[in-house]
């Protein structure tokens, strides 16, 4: 089955031609400001990409996905589109796992603070996952050094098939380690992101087969 992964398309999705495949995947930062137009126009776009399953889950950037009532965002969020926000679901008996919680910074989306706060959000990931979404990186894994620890101890020990993240810009690529397939799925980049520069498509849509 043909899996594609995709993350931090930041309000440019348009710019992306996706191939038809099997299964979307989006690790989350669909939005730029986090507003609820923003998520509105994602959602149009994702809706129409040619795939039998689309599974998205938030990032730090995405405010208006952790503030909407549950019932709000229900309404919104297209039939034909599965979101995971700390949750599961089996598909092609595949057990999926999706969390947007990111480490603390700047008071964004789904922060939450390293330690023991950060792993009550690993903890929950079933042992049986197959495939593990995260909007954040696990520690010293295509993260520029903006991972996990408590997340890399937590895969060590359930070992997922895959684990797919973005977040960490520029650092678009593939590393299997211990069985695990590691995929940062970011797609944008800014030529210099300590000041306000406008995002390009650095990196390319990622298809896995498994």
């Amino acid at each position: 089955m043909d899996i594609t992964f995709i993350s931090d398309t930041h309000g440019i999705h348009e710019r992306l031609k996706l191939k038809p495949g099997t299964v979307l995947i989006h690790a989350g930062d669909v939005t730029e400001y986090g507003t609820e137009d923003e998520v509105s126009d994602f959602l149009h776009w994702f809706s129409r990409q040619p795939f039998t399953y689309k599974i998205f889950i938030a990032g730090n950037h995405d405010l208006f996905l952790e503030t909407c009532a549950p019932a709000k965002r229900k309404r919104m969020i297209p039939s034909d589109i599965i979101y995971l926000q700390n949750s599961g679901i089996e598909i092609v008996g595949l057990k999926i796992w999706g969390s947007p919680v990111t480490p603390y910074f700047l008071g964004m989306a789904f922060n939450a603070r390293q330690g023991a706060e950060i792993e009550k959000a690993w903890n929950k990931i079933p042992a049986d996952t197959d495939i593990l979404i995260t909007h954040g990186p696990p520690k010293g894994i295509l993260d520029n050094g903006v991972g996990s620890e408590e997340l890399l101890t937590r895969i060590n020990k359930i070992r997922p098939a895959i684990h797919c993240f973005g977040h960490a810009h520029g650092q678009n690529g593939i590393e299997t380690i211990n069985g695990t397939a590691f995929i940062n799925a970011s797609i944008v980049n800014c030529l210099d992101p300590f000041k306000n520069d406008e995002y390009r498509m650095a990196g390319k849509p990622i298809i896995y087969e498994i």
